[in-house]
């Protein structure tokens, strides 16, 4: 169901005050880009379960770099490890990985955030309860969970943490009936918005995906053990064999028998429907080289990038992609146009988190840090730079400007997605929805002399869901979320106030208690 109560965008700031933010908002290291809350990956049956799922994870690293945790149990035990860091600055660590013995495993990698990071966020979350231990990791936001955290503490539970997966814990806990899978359907039935979800019991594996199939999640096998991960390439770095997407409400139980054979069953929540896949894993979140949907995530990029071409083409002397994002659309873009790619940025991929909180002499780099102009590609060439999302532009100037720096003549950005004007409540870290480009400016030409180029242009939001196949977007009913396109929401925002804004964590949870 969509929201009623969308907000009216307030009108843009005097130029000067624009400038002030292009100066002084956030130094950014990562660029002007979303970023996805996490990726999650679990094995049941396996020997080397720590292992495979320590792989897998490698394997979701782009989701999230923040954090990574495991939990294994080897049959009569459960085990956790989480760390702050990437997978392979822990977990290739033989003292790290002997901690984790076991048969089974599941894991987790968290995004990178600004501000504090704290270990006890960080997932798997594991509790014992009167049905067993347990263990959960999840993908995406549930938007009725500080709704439901009032409600839990309101009867007495304690909260270590601000993490979705300790509201499924403490439901789980307080679940009527008395088998483990049973209490993880009825608690799951209460939480609403957008999720891939996966669980650990003593002798089950259960994959739960929202029921929109907002989030993506897999379900594959290996060896004969049952596997689930956010994305295919999860499956593909181990050799496992992919079986089919989880379905919109779907929740698939694999169970071990006291023989030791894997017994795998499915349950529908009731209020399953349609798939509405979340854009923004073919534009910018899914690896290139996994099957999201039934898509080559690749592919749909480059169609894109050709759409784009089609729709606002430019003269030009060569095509440039902003890295890394903006490859695949830059070769749909530049095959469909006749006009050269080249690689006119070239990234660094070695930015250590010693950069994170610079110094002012490391500030004024910029995004140099990160971005390197190819001088030899650029001077003297009318450029097209081609990337796949913009959300507030800042970043979008600074790459503008290191091309005009490099000797270009002319600079014209495309965007391989159409413009964002709403924030994200399913797992992507948006900013406020005054702080998007789209929302700031009144027109095209006033976000084009913001960020610099000689022209800006979008992708229509026809042209993406042509990408992904589709003739056109149904408007009463959207193939996909695509929210922050349209302000078409595909669920209820219940914690949400009437004026569109993210209802504060700290208030709600004063007041519960």
């Amino acid at each position: 169901m969509g929201s009623s109560d969308t907000p009216i965008s307030s009108p843009p700031p005097p130029l000067q005050q624009r400038e002030a933010v292009r100066a002084d908002e956030d130094f950014d290291l990562e660029g002007d880009t979303l970023r996805e809350e996490c990726g999650v990956f679990g094995i049941l049956g396996h020997g080397d379960s720590a292992t495979l799922t320590a792989l897998g994870l490698h394997a979701l690293q782009h989701r999230g770099q923040e954090a990574a945790g495991i939990v294994s149990f080897d049959g009569t035990q459960f085990h956790s490890e989480r760390r702050m860091g990437l997978v392979g600055d822990h977990f290739t660590d033989s003292s790290v990985m002997e901690k984790l013995p076991g048969n089974s495993g599941i894991g987790h990698v968290r995004y990178s955030t600004t501000g504090e990071t704290i270990l006890r966020n960080v997932q798997p979350m594991f509790a014992e309860l009167n049905a067993g231990g347990i263990a959960i990791a999840h993908n995406g936001n549930f938007t009725n969970s500080m709704t439901l955290r009032r409600q839990i503490i309101e009867q007495g539970a304690i909260c270590q943490s601000t993490s979705d997966s300790e509201v499924v814990l403490h439901l789980i806990a307080k679940a009527k009936q008395k088998d483990s899978a049973a209490r993880f359907v009825e608690a799951i039935a209460q939480v609403e918005g957008g999720y891939a979800i996966v669980a650990l019991t003593r002798n089950k594996l259960i994959g739960a995906r929202d029921t929109n199939g907002i989030r993506p999640l897999v379900y594959g096998e290996f060896e004969g053990n049952p596997i689930f991960a956010s994305e295919t390439c999860a499956l593909d770095i181990i050799g496992a064999k992919f079986i089919r997407d989880v379905k919109p409400g779907e929740i698939i139980i694999c169970e071990r028998q006291m023989d030791g054979e894997i017994k795998v069953r499915s349950q529908m929540l009731p209020d399953a429907g349609p798939e509405r896949l979340c854009l923004f894993e073919y534009v910018y979140f899914s690896r290139p080289d996994s099957i999201v949907g039934g898509r080559s995530v690749y592919s749909v990029r480059k169609r894109m990038g050709a759409n784009l071409a089609a729709e606002a083409g430019v003269e030009a002397d060569v095509v440039v992609p902003v890295p890394d994002g903006g490859v695949p659309a830059a070769l749909g873009y530049s095959q469909a146009s006749g006009i050269p790619f080249e690689y006119g940025i070239i990234r660094n991929h070695y930015v250590g988190r010693t950069f994170i909180e610079p110094n002012q002499r490391i500030r004024a780099l910029g995004v140099r840090l990160k971005h390197s102009a190819n001088r030899d590609q650029l001077k003297g060439k009318r450029v097209i730079l081609v990337d796949d999302s913009i959300v507030r532009g800042t970043t979008s100037h600074k790459i503008v400007q290191l091309v005009r720096d490099a000797g270009a003549s002319e600079v014209h950005l495309r965007v391989a997605s159409p413009q964002i004007t709403h924030p994200d409540f399913y797992g992507i870290d948006t900013p406020d929805r005054e702080k998007l480009l789209a929302n700031r400016f009144e027109s095209m030409q006033e976000m084009c002399d913001f960020i610099g180029a000689d022209t800006l242009e979008f992708l229509s939001i026809e042209g993406i869901y042509q990408a992904v196949g589709e003739d056109k977007r149904d408007p009463n009913n959207p193939q996909f979320t695509d929210h922050c396109f349209t302000g078409d929401y595909p669920t209820t925002l219940t914690d949400l106030d009437k004026s569109g804004m993210p209802t504060r964590i700290n208030a709600l949870l004063k007041e519960a208690i």
